[in-house]
């Protein structure tokens, strides 16, 4: 068995351990082995045109940001809707796709996804954000996250 001081010292790491916010450790978004599948023919860079009653997806961008970058995208439900977390999609359109969805799980919220460190290798990256809402409407957007050497 553990002293009282062994399972204080414990008590007190596991305790600082989670109370770390998640920005303190990078993650990676995109690895330099996916970032070497071969691009996807014929995605372009597109966003929902004309009139949608889906939610809005703004993407917050810099050009030819350093990794790690803040991924940041957010989202404005309409019609007063809500958005669904669990239909926030996020893709790396390669050939074949790369589900990008769980890495960003724990950074979305209703308002967006706001990941502070997410690593990316050098290059051009498309990825694809599709965002469901209370209602059943999806919307889709994909960009292109430059990120220099």
């Amino acid at each position: 068995m553990f002293s009282k001081s062994a399972r204080f010292l414990q008590s007190a790491l596991l305790s600082t351990a989670v109370a770390l916010p998640v920005s303190a450790q990078a993650a990676a978004l995109i690895t330099a082995e996916e970032a070497a599948l071969p691009v996807m023919k014929g995605a372009v860079a597109t966003s929902n045109r004309g009139i949608t009653r889906g939610p809005k997806i703004t993407v917050t961008e810099d050009a030819a940001a350093k990794s790690p970058i803040r991924f940041q995208v957010k989202f404005q439900p309409l019609g007063g809707s809500n958005i669904d977390v669990d239909g926030v999609k996020v893709i790396y359109l390669k050939q074949p796709n790369v589900d990008l969805t769980p890495r960003v799980k724990p950074f979305v919220q209703p308002t967006g996804i706001d990941m502070p460190d997410a690593q990316l290798p050098p290059g051009d990256h498309l990825v694809r954000v599709d965002v469901k809402d209370s209602e059943g409407r999806v919307s889709t957007t994909s960009f292109m996250l430059k990120i220099a050497p």
